[in-house]
C-alpha cells in the first residue's frame, strides 16, 4: 500500500484493538522516516522495549546514532533530561502546562483556574528574575511564596528606585503601623514581605507582577493553600527522587553526561527521539509530562510557522526539515494541547501519526 509523501502533512490515524500489530506497524513507519533523514519523535506511553530497541538499531544502521535521544521516566539514570517548562513562546504557557494536568470537570474547574493564576504569577516573577522555570523551582516557590515576594520586591526596587535601601529600615514600618503586625498574624505572611509591600506602595511604584504578588500576600496563607491544594500532590510526584533530576535538570552540573532535550534544537538538527512515559507505573505523571511536551512542541511549531526553521542563525537551512511525530496509544495523551498541533502545525512541517485502539476512546477524552 503506497501513500504520497506530500499527504503525510494531513496526518494519519491508525486504529486497531490490542495485539493486532499497531506498534509493529509503527516500527515500519518510523524506520522509513529515520532512513529518509527526517526528524523523528516517538511518544510511547507504555514504554515498549522492542520499539525502543528498533529505533536505536535503525538509527545506527542509518548512520544517525549521534542524533538519537532516549527519554524514559521509568529509567531516569539512563535517560536524557527534559524540562517541560523551560521553553515557551509566552510566559503564560508555563501555568497552562501545569494546570492542564489537573481535573477540570465540574467544581474542579474553578480550583484549576485558581491554580493557573497562582502558578502564572510565580512563573512571571521567576522569568523577571532571570530564573528558568522548572517543576522543582515552581514547587519550591509554592511552598515559600513569601521568599519569592521578597526577592521580587527587592529586584523591583533596585530597578525603579535604586536608592531605596537608604530609606528602608527593617522593622520600622511595623513599629509605626500596627496594622502590619496584625496582618502578619492574621495571614501568616512574612513580616519582611509585608513591610516591603507597604514601602513600595508608599513610593507610588506600579508593576503588574508586583501587584499580583500583593494580592497573594493579602490573603490568609491557610485559606489560599486550600484553594490550590490540588497543585501540591501533582508537583510532589514530579519532584520526588530521580525523576526530579530528569524533569528539573541542573544546567550548571558539568559532571552529568545526560543530554538535555530541547525541541527546537532536536528539530533543526534532525534528531531522533524516543519519549517513554511509563504510564503503567504512574499515569498522572505520564499525562502531565506528555501533555506538557505536546504543548512545548505546539509552541515550537508556532515559532517555526512565523519565522521558519533556523531563525536567528547566521545561515538559515537550505530546506525545512519534516518532523515526523508518532504518538502510540495517543488517547492517553490527547488533550487541549494536542488539538491545535494536528489542526495547525502542518505549515511548520509537522506530520502526525496517531495510534489508538478505538475512536470512542478518543471521543471520551
Amino acid at each position: 500500500i503506497w501513500i504520497e509523501l506530500a499527504e503525510r502533512v494531513g496526518h494519519m490515524l491508525v486504529l486497531g484493538t490490542t495485539r493486532v500489530g499497531k506498534t509493529r506497524f509503527a516500527e515500519i513507519m518510523i524506520t522509513q522516516d529515520i532512513r529518509r533523514g527526517d526528524c523523528v519523535i516517538v511518544f510511547d506511553p507504555k514504554g515498549d522495549a522492542d520499539l525502543l530497541l528498533r529505533m536505536y538499531a535503525e538509527a545506527k544502521r542509518a548512520g544517525r546514532l549521534d542524533q538519537f535521544y532516549m527519554f524514559h521516566l521509568g529509567f531516569p539514570e539512563f535517560s536524557a533530561r527534559y524540562n517541560p517548562l523551560g521553553n515557551f513562546g509566552k510566559i503564560t504557557e508555563v501555568a497552562t502546562r501545569i494546570a492542564s494536568a489537573l481535573p477540570g470537570e465540574g467544581q474542579s474547574a474553578t480550583f484549576r483556574e485558581f491554580v493557573w493564576r497562582y502558578v502564572n504569577v510565580i512563573a512571571r516573577a521567576l522569568d523577571a528574575l532571570g530564573i528558568k522555570p522548572s517543576y522543582e523551582e515552581v514547587y519550591r516557590r509554592t511552598n515559600s511564596i513569601d521568599g519569592l515576594c521578597v526577592s521580587y520586591f527587592e529586584f523591583w526596587l533596585d530597578r525603579d528606585a535604586p536608592a531605596w535601601r537608604d530609606h528602608f529600615v527593617e522593622g520600622e514600618l511595623s513599629r509605626s503601623d500596627k496594622t502590619l503586625g496584625e496582618l502578619a498574624r492574621k495571614t501568616g505572611r512574612s513580616m519582611r514581605a509585608l513591610e516591603l509591600s507597604a514601602f513600595i506602595r508608599g513610593q507610588g511604584l506600579r508593576d503588574a507582577v508586583g501587584e499580583a504578588l500583593f494580592t497573594i500576600l493579602s490573603n490568609d496563607k491557610t485559606y489560599f493553600e486550600k484553594l490550590v491544594a490540588s497543585l501540591y500532590p501533582l508537583l510532589e510526584k514530579l519532584t520526588t527522587g530521580h525523576i526530579s533530576q530528569l524533569l528539573s535538570p541542573n544546567y550548571d552540573d558539568a559532571h552529568d553526561p545526560r543530554p538535555v532535550i530541547n525541541w527546537t534544537r532536536v528539530i533543526e538538527t534532525g534528531g531522533i527521539v524516543y519519549f517513554g512515559l511509563d504510564a503503567l507505573t504512574d499515569h498522572m505523571v505520564a499525562g502531565a509530562v506528555g501533555g506538557a511536551a505536546f504543548s512545548d512542541l505546539t509552541s515550537v511549531a508556532g515559532h517555526f510557522y512565523k519565522h521558519g526553521q533556523g531563525s536567528g542563525q547566521s545561515a538559515a537551512p537550505a530546506f525545512q526539515r519534516k518532523t515526523c511525530l508518532h504518538a502510540d496509544e495517543f488517547n492517553e495523551l490527547i488533550g487541549d494541547d494536542f488539538i491545535p498541533m494536528v489542526n495547525k502545525a502542518g505549515g511548520a512541517g509537522y506530520q502526525v501519526t496517531a495510534y489508538t485502539q478505538t475512536w470512542s476512546d478518543v471521543e471520551a477524552r
